[in-house]
């Protein structure tokens, strides 16, 4: 069995029927018949490939304007909420450092500060000895631990008493 187009209609052609007859049946597979008012005949909408297109690429276009729309109002919201992260990024290393014991209180263990951080214990030490030489925290040695204070914040059994000037 064979089969021709012929625009909205196909003629099915058989090995038993051909030169005899033919069978023509209508497909209206992208077509919807509808009725003219007041002609009282069907009439056809057929659906070109250009259509389906211009609806998809439609379709996209509103897709995307909704996704641009959500995404600005969300990084309005986010704006306030990172400006804080932002600010860390453009920290020194020191600066983190004393950032992060002021944060904790104006002292911190060590190994805390290693674990907050992700430095090596090495790098840590390094940055901690330094900012001891200027002043800027001290080290108090806690057994086998050592205590980083920001100045004024040291345990009041580290430090040495006031001694009354003779005069």
């Amino acid at each position: 069995m064979t089969s021709q187009f012929h625009g909205s209609a196909t003629t099915l052609v058989s090995p038993e029927t051909a030169g005899i007859e033919s069978v023509t049946t209508d497909i209206s597979i992208w077509s919807a018949p509808f009725v003219a008012a007041g002609v009282g005949h069907p009439v056809q909408l057929e659906w070109s490939p250009h259509i389906a297109a211009l609806l998809g690429i439609l379709g996209l276009a509103l897709l995307g304007g909704v996704l641009v729309v959500r995404n600005r109002l969300g990084s309005r919201d986010s704006f306030s909420a990172d400006s804080s992260t932002h600010t860390e990024e453009f920290l020194t290393d020191r600066e983190q450092v004393q950032q992060l014991i002021q944060d904790n209180g104006g002292r911190m263990k060590q190994s805390r500060i290693v674990d907050s951080v992700d430095w090596s214990k090495a790098k840590v030490s390094r940055l901690l000895a330094e900012l001891e030489e200027e002043g800027r925290i001290t080290k108090l040695r806690l057994g086998r631990e050592n205590l980083v204070c920001l100045p004024g914040h040291e345990p009041t059994a580290s430090q040495s008493p006031e001694r009354p000037t003779n005069e």
